[in-house]
């Protein structure tokens, strides 16, 4: 008879596991010979109370980078200055800070400031705003940014994918057109919201997320799902359709049409090109044709020779002056080229007392503000990371949580609408840090050249053309319409690929918010396919070691004789438990034919390899309890090998492992084939 030592250990009461060296030579399918000379006990993890174990469970899921470790074993006032440096990051930097720097934050700040303030303008007729509040927005916020932001390349102000978005869920509900001061009250409102749901998450950090969950659940038609659904596969088909629609929108500004379509979908917009020809205005065409060229000339120049960033850097602000004066020298003889008029000059007034708050449309305003937050926060928290890894620095993402949500909180009540960092192909924080910006001070100068804008520049801006503001929008999202990983997930994964495909087109003939659903439905449906249905292999042995491996996937894996060697890639619970039950059955099915059309070895042993198997709920400990009684009424015997230490603490606690004996439970598969192989010789 074999010796065993594969009873449960207890971890607590044992300075080792106990190790039983036994003989063995085993005969596989192909005549190899693994050899095996130790047996492990399994031990159990080691013993702790349920308030340990909560503690514990809770400190990983909340707080997995320990943000205050800092401040273990330091002096109060020590204390209180890491408090600073961790609540205002420019606590950290501002010490160090000399002219040498400051030179550098100056050219970036200015040459970010060119772009930014045309993208203001811009941006904020994107979301059928008045212009003006495009550059309170990239005034205000950035000084924010530079107090609270962790960044030093982020370039904050508006973007076009959350102007897009903001526009048209507002759009849905209030007509713009109708009333202004309504669509604007919500605006600032819907940006309150977005910046307290980003600020949420960076305070309370992930305790806020399940109650936001909740409220959105069942509050704001499922919407809560976007949160976690936002997939790099949804947000590739959302962003090309959204820059898209954002460029077909900018058709009325480039055919000078009047009378045009509110509407964000590709049917009504194009319809309302074609049948509003008679308001088409050649010199606009014209025009905007040779902007759009000119723009698109110098992003392509930058593109191909990164070191001259600042031509199209320059290249919008350079057309806003140029389409000015010449519509200023031709204005007797333009009468079909529309400008933007008249803009106020003077500093941001307060809008505190315009937030809406009424109950009519306090769910328009919130479900607004928490998607266009959730897009900003992703994009600019990514943006910020990418630049903080080539400068070898860190980018807290709580931190910029609390930055961007405190500046858009701030900004809703100084007339300023959602703003985070990045946009496009004109991508603000690219140029700040291709034009060697090194802090948060750049967007301090930036926000500096836009006071100045602000307080004496506005009167020039009277006959900027609006055709020049859509050539500026269409060239910074086309940047946006990313095919090469779109074809990337085609060679990757089917499914990302059809949740990218949902998303664009769901964008593109039904709305932004409903198209962005649809992707997230397609991508709930892949996780629940993988949930539900986990992958299991057949194992064999590799001849000549003591490792198993995929039949399928390795071809010199061999079987062992009267063995079933299974691996389960997934934890064990209530989705997949009868699935996995039913697999297992079907497995051992097919195994025994297989046995049968090649003359093999009677089928006597399954294996259960549950190395993957990171974690078991009491549905699947009772679907392990009766694959096992099921098995033992066909004679056969079922052993699981290397259950991880939660799965196995709840298999001992539920006293599964009694059924299961002294050979129902090793270590490693090579030592349960080894070791029972030796019990079936010495039975022989």
């Amino acid at each position: 008879m074999g010796v065993n030592s594969n009873r449960v250990e207890d971890f607590s009461s044992h300075e080792s596991s106990t190790i039983i060296r036994i003989p063995t030579e085993l005969s596989t399918s192909s005549n190899h010979q693994p050899t095996f000379e130790m047996i492990h006990s399994v031990c159990l993890p080691p013993k702790k109370t349920t308030t340990q174990k909560l503690k514990h469970k809770l400190s990983e899921i909340f707080f997995p980078d320990d943000p205050l470790y800092r401040f273990k074993n330091q002096q109060w006032s020590r204390k209180l200055l890491l408090a600073l440096q961790f609540l205002f990051p420019i606590f950290q930097w501002a010490p160090e800070y000399n002219l040498k720097l400051f030179r550098s934050d100056i050219i970036s700040g200015l040459t970010i400031a060119s772009l930014a303030i045309p993208q203001g303008i811009s941006y904020a007729k994107l979301a059928n705003l008045p212009p003006i509040v495009g550059l309170y927005s990239s005034f205000v916020p950035p000084l924010i940014y530079s107090v609270l932001g962790s960044s030093r390349h982020l370039a904050v102000g508006p973007v076009s994918i959350a102007s897009l978005v903001m526009g048209s869920m507002l759009g849905e509900a209030v007509s713009y057109t109708q009333d202004p001061i309504l669509f604007l009250k919500l605006a600032f409102t819907a940006t309150f919201f977005a910046g307290l749901f980003q600020a949420s998450l960076g305070l309370l950090r992930y305790i806020y997320i399940y109650i936001i969950k909740l409220l959105i659940f069942f509050n704001l038609h499922l919407l809560g799902f976007i949160i976690d659904f936002l997939s790099k596969a949804t947000l590739i088909g959302f962003m090309a359709g959204a820059a898209v629609i954002v460029s077909l929108q900018q058709l009325k500004g480039f055919l000078g049409i009047v009378h045009f379509t509110g509407k964000m979908q590709i049917i009504p917009v194009l319809s309302s090109v074609f049948n509003h020809r008679d308001e088409w205005s050649w010199q606009t065409v014209l025009m905007g044709i040779g902007f759009l060229v000119f723009l698109l000339t110098t992003r392509h120049i930058s593109m191909k020779k990164p070191k001259l960033f600042w031509v199209s850097a320059a290249a919008p602000l350079t057309s806003v002056i140029l389409s000015t004066l010449l519509v200023f020298c031709i204005k007797s003889k333009a009468h079909g080229i529309s400008v933007i008029g008249h803009l106020p000059k003077g500093l941001n007034p307060p809008s505190s007392n315009m937030l809406y708050f009424d109950a009519p449309l306090l769910m328009v305003a919130i479900k607004t503000g928490i998607v266009t937050g959730i897009l900003s926060l992703t994009e600019g928290i990514a943006v910020g990371r990418t630049f903080a890894s080539m400068k070898n620095y860190q980018v807290d993402g709580n931190k910029e949580m609390m930055a961007i949500g405190f500046m858009n909180m701030i900004g809703s009540c100084t007339s300023c609408f959602v703003t985070t960092g990045d946009d496009g192909s004109f991508s603000r924080s690219a140029v700040n840090y291709n034009a060697g910006a090194k802090s948060a001070v750049s967007n301090v100068v930036m926000s500096s050249a836009v006071l100045v804008t602000l307080l004496f520049l506005m009167p020039l801006f009277y006959y900027t053309p609006n055709v020049i503001l859509g050539a500026i929008i269409i060239t910074a999202v086309i940047g946006l319409i990313d095919y090469q990983s779109a074809l990337s997930l085609w060679k990757v994964d089917k499914l990302d690929f059809l949740a990218c495909l949902c998303s664009f087109f769901g964008v593109l003939f039904i709305s932004v918010p409903l198209g962005l659903s649809i992707a997230v439905g397609v991508s709930v449906f892949k996780i629940l396919l993988h949930v539900t249905r986990p992958n299991t292999l057949v194992l064999g042995n590799i001849p000549g070691t003591n490792i198993f491996q995929s039949l399928n996937r390795y071809r010199e894996a061999s079987r062992i004789s009267s063995f079933l060697i299974l691996s389960v890639e997934s934890p064990i619970y209530f989705a997949n438990s009868t699935y996995l039950q039913e697999r297992i059955l079907r497995w051992i099915r097919e195994e025994e034919e297989w046995i049968k059309a090649n003359n093999g070895s009677v089928l006597k042993c399954i294996i259960l390899d549950m190395t993957a198997v990171t974690a078991i709920d009491t549905s699947g400990i009772d679907t392990v309890r009766e694959l096992r009684k099921i098995l033992d009424k066909r004679s056969l015997q079922l052993v699981l090998a290397n259950p991880v230490g939660s799965v196995m603490e709840k298999l001992h606690q539920t006293k599964v492992l009694e059924a299961f004996g002294l050979n129902g439970l090793y270590l490693t598969v090579g030592e349960a084939v080894a070791d029972i192989s030796s019990a079936w010789k010495a039975q022989a």
